[in-house]
């Protein structure tokens, strides 16, 4: 998965690792919460996206919106960052089981 962010971000060095290795553990983390299950390789395309993203907002953390010289760009609030997402999330998401009534045998 780092190679592809990688690739993605233009990166041909090793200088950015670790920030990114961090930034992955920690979207899997977010995720794997979410469905409440270990990631089904089928979402990584989320935690790259998602990754990319937080990558790109480095320094910026905490803005929602910069404007510089007419170019203006809008940032996601973290708490929002899988909202595109949440109906895939939802089909994978592990449905806590409902309570089940107990039998009782005679023998």
């Amino acid at each position: 998965m780092l190679e592809k962010i990688k690739v993605l971000l233009g990166i041909k060095d090793d200088l950015q690792d670790e920030v990114l290795d961090i930034l992955i553990d920690n979207v899997s983390s977010h995720l794997k919460a979410l469905i409440g299950k270990d990631l089904p390789e089928e979402l990584s395309f989320i935690v790259q996206e998602i990754v990319i993203r937080r990558f790109n907002r480095i320094g910026t953390e905490g803005m929602k919106s910069e404007a510089v010289e007419g170019h203006t760009v809008t940032f996601y609030d973290l708490k929002d960052e899988f909202v595109p997402y949440e109906d895939i999330i939802n089909s994978y998401r592990v449905n806590p089981e409902e309570p089940k009534r107990g039998k009782v045998m005679f023998i």
